[in-house]
């Protein structure tokens, strides 16, 4: 695990990930808070883009909790059988939709807890609707996060939690809203798991991770 970088090298990070794409976005396909809760929730374990071309026909027809309660288990099964455990994905979806109707009057809730409380949605899961939909300056960190930020420095931690709270506490606050974005896509593209493509790296100077490639 490399160390924390300090304050100046963090602020010349995140100025280069800004003037690279100033607005970075999620590539989960979405239509409104509650189509990004489902389409988080099924992304656990699958990509983004088997996530989008499951969910495409699905997002047409179904795009609040009642409506998927009047879907039911079984269409939901037919629309994301592609998807890895899509049968638990299923029956977590199905009771996270009465949950929010009974509980929220079909309301998706803004607040972390009451979005864990819900079959199906970790804190990450949590994280990413804050940030995505409402703004909140939340660090949903997953493998990309967690792999770039001990590799480089840029927010080391032993676990998930501990990275995410890495980056809130060091972070320029300025760069926070979009930090995890960068940072996903930095791994999902640049900082890969087997072999980081280091030459085409926009931060390689400054990061700490000690076997680069050439």
């Amino acid at each position: 695990m490399a160390k924390q970088m300090d304050y100046p090298t963090l602020r010349e990070i995140f100025t280069r990930f800004q003037a690279s794409e100033a607005e970075p976005k999620g590539e989960l396909n979405h239509t409104n808070a509650y189509t990004l809760v489902v389409a988080v929730a099924l992304s656990a374990q699958a990509t983004d883009a088997g996530v989008n071309k499951a969910t495409e026909k699905l997002f047409e027809i179904v795009d609040t909790p009642q409506k998927m309660l009047d879907l039911g288990e079984e269409q939901l099964i037919e629309h994301i059988k592609t998807i890895g455990l899509f049968r638990q994905k299923a029956k977590n979806v199905m009771k996270a939709a009465r949950i929010l109707v009974d509980t929220y009057g079909g309301e998706v809730p803004n607040s972390r807890a009451a979005l864990e409380g819900l079959p199906g949605v970790g804190r990450k899961t949590a994280n990413v609707v804050l940030n995505m939909w409402w703004g909140h300056p939340s660090q949903a960190v997953d493998t990309h996060i967690f792999r770039v930020g001990n590799r480089s420095g840029i927010c080391p931690g032993k676990d998930v939690v501990a990275v995410e709270r890495a980056i809130e506490d060091h972070i320029p606050v300025d760069f926070q809203h979009h930090a995890h974005h960068w940072l996903i896509l930095h791994g999902r593209y640049i900082c890969v798991a087997r072999k980081p493509k280091c030459k085409a790296c926009i931060i390689n100077d400054l990061c700490q991770f000690e076997e680069k490639t050439e």
